[in-house]
Parts: C-alpha cells; sequence; structure tokens
C-alpha cells in the first residue's frame, strides 16, 4: 500500500517552512541592528519563539544564518548571544572602512548625479538640525541612521556595485560597534561638521580634498569609537 507524502516534502510546508524562517531571520536581525536585542543579550530559543509566536525551529535556523554573518555568537559554554565588538574588531573594522571608503569617495567625485549631491547636502543639513537639538537616546538613533544613509549614498555614488555589496557587510558589524558606544556616550558620533567637509569637494569634484576629508573624518571616528570601547571595558571589569 502506499503512503501519503510527509508532510514535510510537501511544497506547502517547504514554503511556509522557509517563509518562516525567513520572517524570523528578518525580525531577530532588524532587532539586532535597532539595539533592540542589545550586545551581549543571550538569545534564548523559547523566548525568542514565544516571543514571535512561531516554533523553535525557525528561531535555530535564524540564529545559525545571523551566526553566518557575525551578529550572533555561541560562547563556550554554548550559549548563544547577540555579538559584541571587541577594541581589535573596532580597529580593525574601521580599517577596512577606510580602504573601501576611500573608493566611494573618488567614485563619487566622478559619477554622483546631481540628484545624488542634493541627497547628500539635505543628509548633511539634517544633521546639523538634529545635533543642535536637545541630546537624547532618540537623537543618537537618529543620527546613526543620517549616518549609514550618508555612507552608503557615497558608495552608491560610485558606480561601484561591488563596493556597495563589501560596505553593507562592514555596516552591519559597525552598527553593533555604534549601538553599543552611543548608549553610554551619544557625543561619540561627531558628524556635525566631519560629513560636510567631505560632502563639499564631491560637490566640487575635488577627488584629493574628498579623500582627505574622508580619511580624517573615519580616523578620528576610530579614535574616539575605540576610546569608548576602552572605558566600557574597564568599567564592565571593574563591576565584575
Amino acid at each position: 500500500m502506499l503512503r501519503s507524502p510527509a508532510l514535510s516534502l510537501s511544497p506547502q510546508s517547504l514554503q511556509r517552512q522557509r517563509s518562516l524562517q525567513e520572517q524570523a531571520y528578518q525580525a531577530l536581525r532588524n532587532a539586532i541592528l535597532s539595539g533592540e536585542l542589545a550586545p551581549g543579550e543571550r538569545l534564548v530559543e523559547t523566548k525568542l519563539a514565544n516571543k514571535l509566536q512561531v516554533s523553535r525551529t525557525p528561531i535555530r535556523e535564524a540564529i545559525r544564518l545571523l551566526q553566518h554573518e557575525n551578529l550572533a555568537t555561541s560562547d563556550l559554554d554554548g550559549v548563544l548571544r547577540v555579538a559584541t565588538i571587541s577594541i581589535v574588531d573596532a580597529m580593525q573594522l574601521y580599517d577596512c572602512r577606510i580602504a573601501l571608503e576611500e573608493l566611494s569617495v573618488r567614485g563619487a567625485c566622478h559619477h554622483a548625479t546631481e540628484m545624488q549631491l542634493q541627497e547628500l547636502e539635505s543628509m548633511v543639513e539634517q544633521a546639523e538640525k538634529i545635533v543642535n537639538s536637545k541630546p537624547t537616546q532618540l537623537t543618537s538613533f537618529r543620527l546613526l541612521d543620517i549616518d549609514y544613509r550618508f555612507h552608503r549614498l557615497l558608495a552608491q555614488s560610485s558606480g561601484n556595485p561591488w563596493l556597495v555589496s563589501l560596505l553593507d557587510r562592514v555596516f552591519d558589524q559597525m552598527q553593533l560597534l555604534r549601538i553599543q558606544t552611543t548608549k553610554h556616550n551619544p557625543n561619540v558620533l561627531e558628524i556635525r561638521t566631519e560629513h560636510r567637509q567631505i560632502y563639499q569637494p564631491i560637490q566640487q569634484r575635488d577627488e584629493k580634498a574628498a579623500v582627505e576629508a574622508m580619511v580624517a573624518h573615519l580616523r578620528a571616528s576610530k579614535a574616539r569609537v575605540v576610546q569608548e570601547v576602552e572605558q566600557l571595558q574597564q568599567t564592565k571589569v571593574s563591576s565584575e
């Protein structure tokens, strides 16, 4: 007697399972990159499954994908956590950014359209208005968003899609780093003058000045962020 096909082999089941896994992955990824799930926070499958009203299987697969992206980690005891960025990680990420974003501004000086230049200028003005308002955690997150969009648009303006793809991976890790640091010190994100100093030579198609401004911006940002990570680690050690 022929048995009916197993449910796990049905197209409907595969589609549903893939959809649940994808939804769980996107939900967890967004929660990590928004800071809702904080760096170092435990990722408990049962708790997350209850929150998203799914079984543990799509949660487990989603976390596996996040581990592949270095957004989640497993410690020596097998405990799953949101990834944290060490001082060495921070320095290496900034070194990668400096190399990649130098290419961004070089390309943008030659290929940025007038519409892209107008959008970049608009972001600079938005950041300046926010910085002049009362600092809060909300304004810090708004600045983070503008900072990300400004740098990503520069990459898009370069006309090199491979550069955009590479920077997207770096930006995800940088988002974790910024969440770690700006939560404790909103002033660590200084883009009020530095973004304008990058934008102006790009608008004038001055490649040399644009590269110098970008490198100076990222080196200054690197120094501020690394110092903040060091202070956070010292505070953690003192409290233990």
